[in-house]
Formats: structure tokens, sequence, C-alpha cells
């Protein structure tokens, strides 16, 4: 558990596949960022997989992994991004 402005929180990050059958979960401090997850996750994906996750996942490590592995990153940019991506909503 991990300590926010509203107590103890924890978020649960999940990978799953085409199904949404769960195929790795990681329990986090609620006031850990989403990123590094993230970056752990692509590492697994197979080559030619489409990685679909919300703005938080929207980081260039993320991106940049998920392209040398061969797999699409459909994720929506942030606000805050001056380039912009592919992403079929």
């Amino acid at each position: 558990m991990g300590h926010s402005r509203g107590g103890l929180t924890t978020t649960i990050h999940a990978l799953v596949d085409a199904e949404g059958r769960p195929i790795r979960l990681k329990l986090t401090p609620g006031q850990a960022g989403d990123a590094p997850v993230g970056t752990a996750f692509v590492a697994g994906l197979d080559e030619g997989a489409t990685l679909i996750a919300d703005r938080a996942y929207d980081t260039n490590p993320i991106r940049e992994g998920a392209a040398a592995r061969g797999v699409w990153a459909n994720i929506p940019p942030r606000v805050i991004r001056k380039q912009a991506f592919s992403f079929s909503p």
C-alpha cells in the first residue's frame, strides 16, 4: 500500500490477452507511476502484437520498447505531447 491524498492506495496493473484474460499482474503503491510497470510489460510482448493502453502509459520508453520489439503501441497521446502518434480509438 502507498500513501496518497486519499489515504492508503494500491494500483493493479494488468497485461491481458485479446480475450481479456490476465497474463501478468503487478501491484504498486498508489502514488507510483504507471510507466515503469508498462516498460517491464512491453519487454515480454511477442513480435507483431498490438499494445492497447491508456494515456498513463504514453511515454517514450514504452513506445520505443514496443517499436524495438515490432509491437504497435495503440496508446492515446497525452495532452502534453507535441508530436502526434497514430491512434485507433
